[in-house]
């Protein structure tokens, strides 16, 4: 049994989709479907039926799930106790960041630490969706977060974003801005939808200030940029602040964002994950104040 076709049946498990499988693999659909089709010939069974547009397990699928993922836990940790021996500073470091780190911070960052370590190639995930660390999807995590890291993960808090209202000349043109929270009011605002909406910033303004919310958006980047186009008021962590935008007053009930940057137990030895590691901690440390 070949293990790339075990790495496909877990990877439709997962995702629900052909397409899903492919994204997560980093290969076109149709590859998927051929290997899945190949797999099923193989072990002379169904894995997968389809199901209101998802792909959902059969009997024979799930007892082949949990094998499955025996196996891929004993590839990733042999995987990890190989990779964890490297001492060269050279070769592949993935790193994972949600779009607003990716874009203020980290080209500027990376950009110094190529030129003093050529042979270190750097891979940037931009997403805001949580990537497994176990498996080496990526090696370091940048996230930004009101409670404390996954236990299974290790790193540093490197720095703090605080919260506040923004504005624009556009908005103030047309409608004036608020001098306080009570004001907010009188105001359109930009809310949160998907996942963005259980920051704690968007919980306490949906309970206080749903009425006012006449548009929503699961991207704090692309907030920002409805509020430079006028749309209205929202809260954003003071790392969004450019000078298209005006910051009006801090957001106190929000509570700030830490940063944090993380990587697994097995990998924190790796010469070359560890200099990217103390790059990005000295980096973020000086400009953002705790």
């Amino acid at each position: 049994m070949d293990w790339n076709s075990l790495k496909v049946f877990l990877a439709i498990a997962r995702r629900g989709s052909l397409s899903g499988a492919a994204n997560e693999l980093v290969v076109n659909h149709s590859t998927i479907f051929r290997r899945l089709h190949a797999f099923e010939e193989e072990i002379g069974g169904k894995l997968f039926e389809r199901i209101n547009n998802r792909y959902e397990l059969t009997t024979l699928g799930h007892e082949l799930l949990g094998l499955a993922e025996s196996i891929e836990s004993s590839f990733d940790g042999i995987d990890r106790h190989i990779v964890g021996k490297d001492v060269q500073p050279k070769g592949i470091v993935k790193i994972t960041a949600p779009n607003n780190i990716a874009y203020r911070y980290l080209p500027r960052y990376i950009s110094d630490f190529n030129r003093q370590y050529p042979e270190i190639q750097i891979e940037l995930l931009v997403s805001n969706q949580e990537f497994n660390m176990s498996n080496r999807q990526a090696d370091i995590a940048v996230r930004a977060t009101s409670s404390a890291p996954p236990d299974h993960l290790i790193g540093r808090q490197v720095g703090t974003l605080n919260w506040s209202i923004f504005g624009s000349k556009k908005y103030k043109d047309a409608f004036g801005l608020p001098s306080d929270m009570q004001e907010l009011n009188n105001h359109s605002l930009i809310g949160a939808t998907g996942a963005l909406s259980r920051v704690p910033a968007f919980t306490w303004l949906d309970k206080h200030f749903a009425q006012q919310v006449t548009t929503r958006c699961d991207d704090l980047t692309t907030m920002s940029y409805f509020v430079e186009s006028g749309q209205g008021l929202a809260f954003l962590p003071d790392d969004q602040l450019r000078p298209e935008l005006i910051r009006l007053f801090g957001v106190k009930e929000a509570g700030p964002s830490h940063l944090w940057l993380l990587t697994h137990p097995d990998l924190r030895n790796v010469e070359r994950i560890k200099l990217v590691m103390q790059h990005l901690t000295k980096a973020f440390s000086q400009e953002l104040s705790y």
